[in-house]
């Protein structure tokens, strides 16, 4: 490329970036907190907040890149042309044409970064979170160790642990199973231990009591041991579901999912399987408007605030009828050609204007003689 096209591509990719960063960490936060609750109360670890913060990032920068590529590229070609640059650089026999190379390169890379995340690691990254999401909500046991509270973990079980060591050692255990409501059962022990075991998690009773009551609390028993052992597996979800969600499947399972999926589900795969294949081209429409409404027109400063706006509108219009698309896709398979058509559309249009297609110009032919007079 010449010098003019390499120096163009990189006050192109700094703002690009920048927008991206910046819109990722506003958004990666607010998704995050969502999770806060999942981990505080189940008491994970901060590692595991962080993984399963980082593995929400594909599906957002799947949104935010053709954004932020369309920020960043108005941005820069605006600098440009506010510092009279492009002026200059015209002078100097540099093309439109030309200005238009580094503004496609830096299109493609963005759109090839869109890909790669729609294609692939979004998917492959909301399965991780929804295994580790599952095996949270499995751990009784992690659920226990909020010392001096009285933990319900599950439906019908009640756990207060006095306090816990650590080296994982308890003093002071009480356990509550109240899932036969005319049979309660308390546990009294004055020490135990959780343990995982290759059976599962257990709960392991030192010097206590079982204290059972009879039909509508007629009768107490209580019995004394040394030592008991509490399944605590019996209180988590068996049944793990293997339906995929949409956001969780590989582009060949959206396009070619088993044959048992019929009807609406399979409509729902294949719309959202050409809205990922469509998604990543606004970013060659976004940069052509971008161009297009910069390198056209007056350079005053009330004329370029203008054209922004419009360039702004036009991008917000085009990704919003895209998003609309989704809907209609959903339920009218026959309308995902319009995926790819709302992209090229856009980029038509832009193309058009640079070439000096005038769109006053073509209202004005439009009007009857008489109107004109």
């Amino acid at each position: 490329m010449p010098r003019l096209s390499v120096y163009v591509l990189v006050q192109l990719i700094g703002p690009t970036a920048l927008f991206a960063l910046l819109m990722t960490i506003v958004v990666w936060l607010t998704q995050s907190l969502r999770l806060l609750d999942l981990v505080i109360n189940r008491g994970q670890s901060a590692s595991t907040f962080v993984y399963l913060s980082l593995l929400v990032l594909p599906s957002l920068l799947v949104i935010i890149l053709p954004i932020a590529y369309f920020a960043g590229t108005l941005y820069a070609l605006t600098k440009l042309n506010t510092d009279s640059e492009l002026v200059v650089m015209a002078s100097a026999g540099y093309s439109r044409a030309q200005l238009t190379a580094p503004v496609m390169i830096s299109a493609v890379m963005v759109m090839t970064l869109t890909y790669v995340c729609g294609l692939y690691l979004m998917p492959a990254g909301q399965r991780a979170m929804k295994d580790k999401v599952l095996d949270i909500r499995a751990d009784v046991g992690a659920a226990l160790l909020d010392e001096g509270e009285f933990n319900t973990p599950a439906q019908g079980l009640t756990v207060f642990i006095r306090s816990l060591s650590s080296t994982g050692h308890i003093r002071g255990v009480m356990v509550y199973d109240s899932r036969n409501k005319a049979h309660a059962v308390a546990y009294l022990a004055e020490s135990g231990q959780l343990a995982q075991t290759p059976a599962g998690a257990r709960l392991i009773m030192y010097d206590g009591t079982i204290e059972q009551t009879g039909q509508n609390g007629a009768e107490l028993s209580v019995l004394k041991f040394k030592s008991y052992v509490f399944d605590l597996d019996q209180f988590t979800s068996q049944q793990r579901t293997v339906e995929r969600a949409t956001s969780e499947r590989f582009l060949g399972e959206l396009f070619w999912p088993d044959s048992s999926i019929r009807g609406p589900t399979r409509a729902a795969y294949f719309a959202e399987g050409h809205n990922r294949l469509a998604q990543p081209l606004y970013c060659i429409a976004f940069g052509l408007i971008a161009l297009a409404v910069i390198t056209r027109g007056r350079r005053a400063r009330g004329a370029q605030a203008l054209r922004v706006t419009t360039a702004a509108m036009a991008a917000a219009g085009l990704r919003i009828a895209g998003y609309g698309i989704q809907g209609l896709a959903t339920h009218h398979p026959t309308l995902s050609t319009l995926f790819y058509f709302i992209p090229f559309f856009g980029a038509a249009v832009s193309i058009a204007l640079m070439m000096g297609f005038d769109v006053r110009q073509l209202m004005r032919a439009a009007q009857p003689a008489g109107s004109a007079a």
